[in-house]
């Protein structure tokens, strides 16, 4: 196996490549404080398992035979071959990345009339400062995505298959197709993220509506130094309360995402997530 890898050492570079784009944009794994001789060896290690489903006789990959001699000689076009295989991960990593980006940006829909919305956190996953409310939504979708066996599911699914049906060639040949899904994409992040925060911002709201009332009944009571701690404690119990909801909607959040992928491998030319 190790000679039959050095003997085509481009073709294992290629797939080396989109492991490597996609654990590099992948949420948790790109984080600063994951050492990066470790995605080196991930990358490595995944494209040790893949490798020998890809051949350049038959498949996606048979595309790239005119570019790699039987000697693994390889030209200036090899070069651009690679990019376009770490342009395929990053467009995995990103659209993966675009679901957790969801529950951040609930977060911080209803961050600010919590009172949170000065109060913000470094996140690792993101590498931005984050809402303290959306941070904490994000940390809980990442809970769920590993209870759940999802990354997984994405390494031994979504990127395996992906040889199968995906090329550097199909991003110049469908590139349409690919922006439209990535668009789409960033579409359903704002619609999912106001779905989530939307129970919360009615009842926030409502206790907004109610305080300006008392306000103006009762202008003598100092109702703003009481109403951020209702309006916090509020806040949380609601939050206790649907947060099996919540969990339920995370899963299906993802289950819809990764269908979406999966369907984008059978537009692009057969294959989906096993």
């Amino acid at each position: 196996m190790l000679e039959q890898m050095v003997s085509q050492a481009p073709v294992f570079l290629l797939v080396a490549a989109r492991c490597f784009a996609l654990i590099m944009t992948l949420p948790l794994f790109s984080a600063r404080t994951v050492p990066r001789a470790a995605k080196v060896a991930l990358a490595g290690y995944l494209a040790f398992f893949i490798y020998p489903r890809v051949s350049l006789d038959s498949g996606t990959f048979a595309s790239y035979a005119s570019f790699i001699s039987p000697d693994g000689a390889f030209d200036l076009n090899y070069i651009f071959l690679v990019l376009g295989e770490g342009l395929i991960g990053i467009i995995m990593g990103l659209y993966i990345s675009i679901i957790f980006a969801v529950f951040s940006t609930a977060g911080q829909f209803f961050a600010f009339q919590m009172g949170f919305s000065a109060s913000e956190v470094y996140d690792a996953m993101s590498q931005v400062e984050n809402p303290l409310m959306g941070q904490y939504l994000n940390l809980i979708a990442m809970l769920v995505f590993m209870q759940n066996h999802w990354f997984q599911t994405l390494f031994t699914g979504a990127l395996a298959t992906s040889f199968k049906s995906i090329s550097a060639f199909s991003i110049v040949t469908h590139n349409s197709e690919l922006v439209r899904f990535m668009l789409s994409g960033l579409t359903t992040l704002f619609r999912d993220s106001l779905v989530i925060a939307l129970p919360l911002m009615g009842v926030l709201f409502l206790i907004n509506v109610a305080m300006g009332i008392l306000s103006k009944a009762a202008p003598q009571m100092n109702l703003l130094a009481e109403g951020f701690p209702v309006l916090i404690l509020t806040a949380f119990f609601v939050l206790t309360l649907i947060m099996p909801q919540f969990t339920d909607y995370f899963i299906q959040s993802f289950r819809t995402g990764f269908a979406r992928l999966e369907n984008l491998f059978v537009s692009l030319g057969g294959g989906g997530v096993q």
